[in-house]
């Protein structure tokens, strides 16, 4: 590599005024229009692979969970919230049972991390 000469300068900065409000106020509406997937989690099973091939049309896996267990609700993989799993027009949704206190919501992300 040739020896060069790099021209610093240095930089001027002129003082940020103060938008008014609480600190990261005007950030926050931005966020709150921000859509989050969300995964239902009715139940979940483990099958050997040679069972998995032979899969198709009319299959049924039985999950770990019985009729009337509450779903969990997850974003980003992490649990935030449990629900009934319930019809509306005709269409599968979930009524909230429970939403999941801070130290719960930590403790489901550092399983999920696992």
């Amino acid at each position: 590599m040739a020896d060069t000469e790099v021209a610093a300068q240095n930089a001027e900065f002129t003082e940020a005024e103060d938008a008014g409000g609480a600190p990261g106020e005007e950030n926050l509406d931005v966020l709150l229009d921000i859509n989050m997937p969300i995964t239902v989690n009715i139940g979940s099973t483990e099958v050997p692979f040679r069972r998995l091939l032979q899969l198709g049309p009319g299959s049924v896996l039985q999950l770990d969970k019985t009729i009337g267990q509450p779903a969990e609700l997850r974003v980003q993989d992490i649990k935030f919230a449990t629900g009934d799993i319930v019809v509306v027009d005709g269409c599968f949704a979930v009524r909230i049972r429970e939403i999941l206190g801070m130290e719960t919501t930590v403790e489901g992300s550092m399983e999920a991390a696992e």
